[in-house]
């Protein structure tokens, strides 16, 4: 079943400045700090990516998923924020399902990783994303619900973010003309990790 996803990222300075913020604010921590590797697979002309879907395969603290997500049909693209239509489901094997792909000519087109906490309260979710190119926040939940939740948390509007991390990534490497191919700890070895 696919569901619409309504999501703002911003870049954190001080992370445990927000997490306090997030904790007077009401959040509570529903999942502990946990490593999460993805893998983006498109065809060999991008075919996905041009059209703003992925297909991703995610390893979340050693459980496997799977997800489709793409543009909604109503998607007005000066929103200021993210919607992406998302079906996603729990696999048994990830490496398994990555071979697959390849066989019906997908391949591994991007790699990304980072180090996640995921809060939440009664209205939303908020995630602390350690990746190697810095710390990002997602709020994600009902519009009015992020821009409330940003305001409590001294989020100036104007910071919220609709890029992927692939998109955040082409950034940063334009930027520092770093040649990594991947958004990994590997790859971008100076990030924490």
């Amino acid at each position: 079943m696919s569901t619409v996803e309504i999501e703002v990222k911003f870049l954190v300075a001080d992370p445990a400045a927000l997490a306090r913020r997030l904790a007077g604010a009401g959040f509570r921590i529903e999942t502990p700090r946990t490593f999460e590797r993805n893998i983006l697979y498109d065809t060999p002309d991008r075919r996905l990516r041009s059209r703003q879907s992925i297909l991703r395969v995610r390893n979340y603290g050693g459980s496997w998923k799977i997800t489709y997500k793409c543009l909604p049909l109503d998607n007005d693209p000066a929103a200021r924020h993210k919607h992406r239509e998302e079906t996603e489901t729990t696999v048994e094997d990830g490496e398994a399902l990555g071979d697959i792909f390849t066989q019906l000519g997908y391949a591994p087109a991007f790699v990304y990783e980072k180090w996640r906490t995921e809060y939440a309260d009664a209205g939303g979710h908020c995630v602390l994303d350690e990746t190697p190119i810095g710390v990002y926040a997602e709020l994600e939940g009902p519009e009015d619900w992020i821009d409330a939740t940003g305001r409590k948390l001294d989020v100036d509007p104007g910071d919220f973010l609709t890029l992927s991390y692939g998109r955040l990534f082409e950034q940063w490497r334009q930027q520092t003309g770093s040649s990594a191919q991947n958004l990994t700890f590997q790859e971008i070895p100076s990030a924490k990790s």
